[in-house]
């Protein structure tokens, strides 16, 4: 593969794109959140419309040159980075940052790739409408990178992914080819589903350029509640109990455990915390209501409910929306103060709601047999999503546990895959688990996954490395 930084190759571009196309190389390109990785850039590119993406991809397809889509490099799986071999043009999104159109009427938004998912949400709001997707990074996150990964977020029991968000796309093929795929339609029977081949595939298969939405109605009536439940399968219980009552009106489920509330007074004292003596395990529970159905009084129905099944030992109701606030607060640091302490280990993983407290049970006896860690497991209990992170005894570095680092995370993974999980809940595959994926994948779902690879990137220049292997066949 060529290295981009080949005058020749420049010259090409500069032939048929506007100058400003190419910018001076920053290194902020080359980072990720995790520090895991130091990236590689020979170009940088900064399109403005798909027709220059469609320009960009054709000359580097031409020329052999590796692409590296680039959302807002929030990515935490190094899928926005390549750390060796020849340097990559960067093609990032960020100036086309348009929302095209709002069709409230049909609940539709139709957004470019480089739109922060934060001013997404602005947008629908102004129209008196709901875009569900909500994630910790939504203030530089962008909405290309959300569908590239299909994030979740914390709505996802509600709502789905961002896959299930999405209507049509707008995308530049590895040829250069335009898919004009932008469609507003609820049904369109039309062949094989490019649009679900595209979401997800990490900007292996192509580069979205821009997405129509689906957008929903504003809740008349939010609640908001920290409960405290004696066990994480009480907590499984409880949300089966709140649905059962309250049906799709739960669009939050979260779990938190103690030792993130430790965390939060160790190195983020600032954020206020609900309970004086911080409980072993508690979920904060949102829902929204219309119909004038009254929010408070349904999740005072559920505490009641609860605390007579014994499900719920105590509990806190938002009484206002600044309330609410400072309870989202607390689960919306609980990365930040991780990344502060500094894991051993990070793992994103997703398992079957019913195997899901005896994997907490289990994990916590892996991860001691293997020496002094503490862990802190909260997560998107509606969705079995957990984050699953393993930190260095008290007063210790995470430097002191690197040589254990690749066995704690075989142990969680392993026994994720025995109860029938993900080791990719939300993340995605990236750079940094792609032996992960090569280990527990299905054979026959990689060996489709090269096919498709092959047949649409046959010279191997979309974000080569991620997901699959450069060379794996």
């Amino acid at each position: 593969m060529l290295n981009p930084a080949d005058k020749d190759f420049e010259a090409l571009l500069l032939d048929h794109l506007p100058a400003e196309v190419l910018r001076p190389v920053e290194p902020r390109y080359a980072e990720e959140p995790r520090g895991y990785f130091k990236g590689l850039i020979g170009l940088l590119a900064l399109p403005r419309t798909v027709e220059e993406v469609s320009t960009l991809i054709r000359c580097a397809n031409a020329a052999r040159v590796g692409v590296i889509p680039y959302g807002g490099g929030t990515g935490l799986v190094a899928g926005q980075v390549i750390p060796d071999g020849p340097a990559p043009m960067v093609l990032s999104l960020e100036r086309m940052n348009a929302v095209r159109e709002v069709y409230a009427d049909e609940n539709v938004l139709v957004a470019e790739a480089g739109v922060i998912l934060a001013d997404v949400q602005a947008a629908a709001d102004a129209a008196d409408r709901l875009f569900p997707l909500s994630l910790a990074a939504e203030g530089s996150a962008r909405i290309g990178g959300n569908l590239a990964t299909n994030a979740g977020g914390t709505g996802v029991l509600r709502y789905g992914n961002t896959r299930d968000l999405c209507l049509g796309l707008e995308a530049v093929l590895p040829d250069g080819q335009i898919w004009h795929g932008l469609t507003r339609l609820r049904k369109n029977n039309t062949g094989y589903d490019l649009r679900n081949l595209l979401i997800g595939a990490e900007g292996t298969l192509g580069v979205i350029t821009a997405a129509a939405f689906k957008l929903f109605a504003q809740s008349e009536q939010t609640g908001t509640a920290l409960l405290i439940v004696p066990s994480p399968r009480a907590a499984l219980e409880l949300l089966s109990l709140g649905r059962s009552q309250l049906g799709e009106a739960i669009s939050a489920f979260e779990l938190m455990n103690r030792q993130g509330f430790d965390f939060l007074t160790e190195v983020l004292p600032h954020v206020r915390q609900p309970f004086a003596t911080p409980p072993e395990w508690c979920v904060l529970i949102e829902l929204g209501l219309n119909g004038g159905l009254d929010a408070a009084e349904a999740m005072e129905r559920l505490l009641v409910a609860a605390l007579e099944a014994g499900l719920v030992t105590d509990g806190l109701i938002a009484q206002n929306a600044q309330q609410a606030a400072d309870f989202w607060a607390v689960r919306e640091q609980l990365p930040e103060a991780n990344r502060i302490i500094g894991a051993v280990s990070s793992h994103d993983i997703s398992v079957p709601l019913r195997a899901l407290p005896d994997f907490i049970e289990a994990g916590a006896k892996r991860i001691a047999d293997l020496g002094d860690f503490r862990i802190n497991c909260f997560g998107h209990l509606g969705d079995g999503n957990l984050h699953y992170n393993v930190f260095p005894a008290k007063g210790k570095s995470r430097d002191a546990y690197s040589n254990q680092r690749d066995q704690v995370q075989r142990s969680v993974h392993d026994l994720v895959h025995e109860v029938g999980g993900s080791f990719s809940a939300e993340h995605g595959v990236g750079r940094l688990k792609v032996g992960e994926l090569e280990r527990y994948g299905d054979p026959a779902k990689l060996s489709a996954m090269r096919a498709i690879k092959a047949a649409l990137d046959p010279r191997g220049i979309m974000n080569p490395g991620a997901v699959l292997r450069m060379g794996a066949s």
